[in-house]
């Protein structure tokens, strides 16, 4: 029986943590958060409010037309009940003068997901912040998620945990019934849900990423396990075939070893001599 059981009050207080820390070491004492509704960036605002303060989280909920407004609401009443400012931006306006004519869904529903954080990169240098964002792990995995879309941000909080293990944080810090029942939705075209793009549900994922990834297991391992092969497969696929998102671009190295490019990846640079 596979297990990803947690220890939750030793997760809570590591992320806060580190949510605090990374904001000293940046030196900004603002949290802009895209704040969709959803159970992912709600338990990122919970955290990042637990760890900063309500002063210093600025949430931003960008629907598109009448599409978000489930979306809107509920990040209304969050910030409400959290006491954090709350910016309302709808993108419909942005999106509809670049496309003059109807596109393919997917093709659109990314350029929402950048046209979202590229508002709330700009929000940041306005209210001189950082963005938290609140990919999880089990979407960073597979790569359900928008390259330079929802992937970017200063910080990702939650990127060591399954989206079974976000739930159960989100209970224990205190998330409200009406965000821990939504059924997982990144709205961007009507009707649209992550298992049913997927293919396959949060369950099943998380287990078979659990072992493919954490445990090193090989798929006629996992399928002793009792998973469905072509199941495993499929994810086995998925986390190939998204490879390049989870890395920076390529560079084709011309400097020295010690020196020139690699600076570009020294985190204490001001120290740098």
């Amino acid at each position: 029986m596979v297990s990803l059981k947690i220890n939750l009050p030793f997760t809570r207080d590591l992320i806060t943590s580190f949510i605090k820390e990374e904001s000293e070491k940046i030196e900004l004492k603002k949290g802009v958060i895209p704040l969709s509704g959803g159970i992912d960036s709600t338990l990122v605002t919970y955290l990042t409010t637990i760890s900063l303060g309500k002063e210093n989280v600025v949430a931003v909920n960008m629907p598109y037309g009448k599409l978000g407004e489930r979306g809107m609401e509920d990040s209304i009443k969050i910030s409400k009940e959290l006491g954090i400012n709350l910016e309302i931006i709808d993108i419909q306006k942005i999106v509809d003068s670049y496309f003059e004519k109807e596109v393919d869904k997917l093709r659109k529903g990314n350029f929402m997901a950048r046209v979202r954080m590229a508002i709330v990169f700009d929000i940041s240098k306005k209210v001189n912040g950082f963005v938290i964002g609140s990919s999880n792990k089990s979407e960073l995995l597979v790569g359900y998620s928008t390259w330079y879309g929802d992937m970017a941000a200063s910080i990702l909080p939650i990127g060591d945990l399954y989206k079974t293990q976000v739930r159960e944080v989100a209970k224990f810090v205190g998330v409200p019934n009406f965000i821990l029942e939504k059924i997982p939705s990144a709205e961007l075209w009507e009707g649209q849900t992550d298992e049913g793009e997927m293919g396959i549900t949060y369950d099943e994922l998380d287990k078979i990423l659990y072992l493919l990834v954490d445990k090193r297991y090989k798929i006629d391992e996992i399928v002793k396990e009792g998973f469905d092969i072509e199941k495993v497969k499929k994810v086995k696929k998925m986390i190939i075939n998204s490879h390049f998102k989870r890395r920076l671009p390529p560079i084709p190295k011309l400097s020295d070893r010690t020196i020139g490019i690699d600076f570009l990846y020294f985190r204490d640079y001001k120290n740098y001599d």
